[in-house]
């Protein structure tokens, strides 16, 4: 199969080059040209399978033709050695609980199984590969784990000074080795910018090998569809309820696995996009228009984006049509104060404890049931452990969170971070002077 530019559909290449590229020089992002349906028999099957065996199959109907079949299952039993259960809340809202890999957020799934595939993909070449990567938190601590001393790669994580918590920095900067952390004095969409511009700048391209570990990447985006039937198999007679599934939303790649999912033939009738007040696409589902703007912060760090890189695939799968994205999608926003009365709700109510951006999807899905109440079934993504914002969540339930021994860990490392402005021409010269065509 070939993969398109969102911004040139003439422009194809291969999955590998899609994979090790990153970015279509032409602009835009990749998409695969076709979206084969899943068979009939796989949902069928689906309770009977785990999340690796469907993942598996997942794999081989996308990218069968470019990856042998026992390498992606080499690759996905490596990855994936964790599952995403689906936790009940209320008798029609379920939490699908997507933290329980090694950084304890969503991004684990993508980070891991990406990194398999470019070390596969990247095997026999004398050139270091650079994965240059923007995070407004959780992004950055799954790459800068997933690809922790994965040989002949580097990784180069930016992310926003002041922007992230203590935990989440500390996951990204303390590592080290083939991991460099540069803290941008910016936003994250001055990281998005800056990771951009280096994917498609000659001058880069002449002396370094480079790629994205963000939701830019393909294959970070791939491997997230897996999670979706996983959450549906867990869902009693699922082939016969009206569902729906809310996800927390920043740039908008976890939304945009979804809707590929969807299109693959995943039995949800409606898909939730749920946002702080970082709000460009439900104005757009609402409005038709799509304007950009400065991301403001919130408590819901991870979301905190005021261009949403994964709104071009999200353009392409509908046709560039506003009409068919609203067949698939409803949008909701909500502020910090409404998020924080989240946390303590859900917590007094059923005791179950929620991170900001889970509490932003479950309001997403309460308020979708509360207009369509012939849905049966509502799913709300839990994307990280609610200990990865203890100082935004403690405070709000009236006692501490227990935080896991692997992300305890990390908060006895010092950090090991290099500041930089929010510059191009300072990110550019650090990229060509730190002879990353090595290891760093």
């Amino acid at each position: 199969m070939l993969y398109f530019s969102t911004q040139d559909s003439s422009h194809r290449v291969t999955l590998q080059e899609a994979v090790l590229k990153g970015m279509p020089p032409v602009g835009g992002l990749y998409l695969p040209e076709s979206l084969p349906v899943m068979p009939d028999k796989f949902l069928r099957n689906l309770p009977e399978m785990t999340f690796q065996a469907l993942s598996v199959e997942i794999a081989k109907t996308l990218l069968g033709d470019d990856v042998p079949a026992e390498i992606l299952q080499n690759i996905i039993v490596d990855a994936l050695d964790f599952d995403t259960p689906l936790i009940n809340i209320t008798e029609k809202i379920k939490a699908l609980e997507l933290y329980h890999g090694p950084t304890l957020a969503f991004k684990d799934v993508g980070a891991r199984f990406m990194s398999r595939l470019m070390a596969y993909f990247n095997r026999g070449n004398d050139r270091h590969l650079n994965i240059l990567v923007a995070t407004s938190g959780d992004t950055g601590s799954a790459v800068a784990n997933g690809f922790f001393r994965v040989p002949g790669i580097n990784v180069i994580v930016l992310y926003p000074a002041g922007k992230i918590s203590l935990i989440q920095e500390k996951q990204i900067a303390t590592l080290n080795e083939n991991i460099m952390a540069l803290k941008v004095n910016g936003t994250f969409d001055d990281c998005q910018r800056l990771v951009k511009a280096a994917l498609i700048d000659p001058d880069i391209q002449k002396t370094l090998t480079v790629s994205s570990a963000n939701s830019i990447n393909i294959a970070r985006l791939i491997p997230q569809t897996f999670y979706y039937f996983n959450a549906i198999r867990q869902i009693p007679d699922f082939l016969h309820k009206k569902i729906a599934v809310c996800v927390p939303s920043g740039n908008f790649g976890n939304l945009t696995a979804g809707l590929i999912a969807k299109k693959m033939g995943l039995p949800v009738a409606r898909f939730v996009a749920a946002t702080n007040i970082n709000h460009v696409v439900p104005d757009y589902l609402k409005s038709g228009d799509f304007e950009p703007r400065a991301s403001i912060q919130t408590i819901s760090n991870a979301m905190d984006v005021g261009n949403p890189s994964n709104f071009a695939r999200m353009l392409a799968l509908y046709d560039n049509s506003v009409e068919k994205m609203r067949g698939d999608l409803t949008g909701y926003y909500f502020s910090d104060d409404e998020t924080r009365a989240a946390i303590a709700t859900v917590y007094q109510s059923y005791g179950y404890i929620l991170d900001p951006h889970g509490a932003v999807g479950y309001l997403g899905i309460q308020n979708y049931l509360a207009r369509y109440p012939e849905i049966e079934t509502g799913i709300f993504l839990e994307t990280a452990h609610p200990a990865k914002f203890g100082e935004t969540v403690e405070p709000v339930i009236g006692r501490p969170i227990t935080i896991p021994d692997r992300l305890a860990k990390f908060l006895e490392r010092p950090i090991l971070s290099r500041t930089i402005s929010s510059a191009y021409s300072e990110f550019k010269e650090l990229l060509l002077e730190s002879g990353l065509h090595q290891q760093c």
